[in-house]
């Protein structure tokens, strides 16, 4: 999917299929999803950097991946990956510390371009986005050609170059822009969108994971068509509500609409791993990485906030989260990493493997209720 972002991961969003109703009517969706973002601004910023396999993250012996470049993908590293495993398949792999405020001016540039072309636009992370393009505002065509537009904008525009997927709806739409990865777009029409997803294996469904789809397969689900032919409630009765979130995947009905006014409620990063991590160490380095970029967010804004979260969710979908409130507002970075570490920490050893790591800030503060609340900027513990 995308580099670690702020937003609503893909397994919130397939959990949204329950409660969806069946499909009213057909819309022209738009999914735009940047090709290796991060580690693409570091090789349009740096010729140095192109055509040779980059890392954005800490190299050190703790750190993990945060993108990697198209030419370090072909060696097996992927974003969250430890440092130490990305050498070990990469030995020559360049790492570059991210910039997360030049990632940040950039999306926002690349989401001008979008707003010339729709109102409904649904951003997920610094990189991707729905557009809901059915009033066809441009006059063209058809939504192909209004992709290809947009993506040529983006690469006139910012000197990066964007995949695109384009359906009648947000699930179809999110799988049709992995099809050209990168620097080209997928479209499924509504004839062909059931017949599409029953192609696929069930690994590319929003919300499998590894361990998911592991017990799929001993159940004799491989294919979108077997979880399309399995019975509803057979799939309840072993994957609980996801069960009927699958079922209607395997259809191809989504009538979630494109939320325009979806507005960040906290300043929260997380990503879904690459593989299960079970190692302490790795998995706090995993937060770290999420860390950093709630950090920069929080600098960019000067946010004030008095609460640290620090979310796990294991292998079996469970979630479990730890938090610390502070009297004041946690202005200082390392009073930030000192908790996150702190309550991390509180969760390991971990009770089962690890699939997603996040990290959040909770309880804003204006500023004259900040200055009310303590005056002590440092957090010490």
């Amino acid at each position: 999917m995308s580099e670690p972002a702020a937003g609503v991961g893909l397994e919130e969003a397939a959990a949204a299929f329950v409660a969806a109703p069946p499909p009213a009517h057909r819309r022209k969706i738009i999914h735009v999803d940047m090709d290796a973002f991060y580690a693409s601004v570091e090789q349009r910023d740096d010729p140095a950097l192109r055509g040779v396999p980059v890392a954005v993250g800490h190299g050190a012996a703790r750190g993990v991946v945060a993108a990697a470049s198209y030419e370090a993908r072909t060696f097996g590293v992927r974003s969250a990956m430890p440092s130490t495993t990305a050498l070990r398949l990469c030995p020559h792999l360049i790492f570059v510390r991210p910039r997360f405020e030049v990632y940040r001016a950039v999306s926002r540039h690349i989401h001008a371009i979008f707003a010339r072309y729709t109102d409904l636009i649904e951003p997920l992370s610094l990189d991707e986005a729905y557009l809901d393009v059915t009033a066809n505002r441009a006059r063209l065509a058809s939504a192909s050609d209004t992709a290809r537009e947009i993506r040529a904008r983006i690469l006139e525009a910012t000197g990066l170059t964007a995949s695109a997927g384009v359906s009648y709806n947000k699930l179809l739409a999110k799988l049709a822009s992995d099809m050209r990865k990168p620097n080209g777009q997928y479209v499924i029409p509504p004839e062909m969108g059931a017949a599409f997803v029953a192609s696929l294996p069930v690994e590319r469904l929003p919300g499998v994971g590894p361990v998911t789809a592991a017990k799929m397969r001993s159940l004799g689900l491989v294919t979108g068509a077997d979880l399309r032919d399995a019975d509803a409630a057979w799939l309840a009765a072993r994957f609980g509500k996801m069960g009927a979130a699958f079922h209607r995947m395997a259809r191809g009905e989504d009538d979630r609409p494109v939320r325009p006014d979806r507005e960040r409620k906290s300043a929260g990063s997380e990503t879904t791993l690459s593989t299960d991590l079970t190692a302490p160490d790795e998995i706090a380095t995993a937060v770290m990485t999420m860390a950093a970029d709630v950090w920069a967010w929080r600098d960019k804004h000067a946010a004030l906030a008095r609460t640290v979260t620090v979310k796990l969710k294991y292998a079996d979908f469970r979630i479990v989260t730890r938090s610390r409130t502070f009297a004041a507002p946690v202005t200082d970075r390392g009073a930030f990493e000192a908790a996150c570490r702190e309550l991390v920490g509180r969760l390991m050893p971990p009770e089962r493997p690890v699939r997603l790591v996040g990290v959040s800030l909770h309880g804003f503060l204006d500023a004259p209720e900040a200055t009310a609340s303590a005056p002590q900027l440092a957090l010490p513990f």
